[in-house]
């Protein structure tokens, strides 16, 4: 299987995921009560992770493999890297500190709506991901 495929398939499904996550996940955090959002958050933390981690490694592992193997690709290369990098931060500096203090205050309605429109960041640039990945396959 080529890699341009691969990368598309681990692409498509982090968007279709980010979807998921900011037009029924997050917005529904707020209709649970304090009690069951706290315990909810702590599985549902625990479970995304088991999906977004590999998928998100994976699309790591094939910038590199694209770096290695097709440096010639330089400007789509640098590209694909602020774009994948950009999720990772907004990721790692953003959205796990807030899924903490979720996990710590399940009540903060402020804090879920914070969640919710930043997403909107994750959304776009794991759109942008995918769009580059069809503009270089065609």
């Amino acid at each position: 299987m080529r890699i341009e495929i691969i990368r598309l398939a681990i692409d498509f499904g982090l968007v279709v995921l980010i979807w998921m996550v900011q037009l029924l996940i997050y917005p529904g955090f707020k209709y649970f009560g304090n009690k069951g959002l706290s315990s909810w958050h702590r599985i549902y933390t625990r479970n995304m992770t088991f999906i977004v981690a590999p998928m998100m490694i994976i699309q790591l592992a094939i910038m590199v493999y694209f770096w290695i193997y097709y440096p010639a690709m330089h400007a789509p290369n640098i590209l694909y890297t602020i774009l994948v990098s950009l999720t990772w931060l907004t990721t790692m500096i953003l959205f796990i500190p807030m899924h903490a203090n979720i996990d710590k205050n399940a009540t903060d309605l402020k804090l879920l709506n914070k969640l919710t429109n930043w997403n909107w960041m994750r959304v776009l640039l794991w759109n942008a991901i995918l769009v580059l990945d069809l503009f270089l396959l065609y």
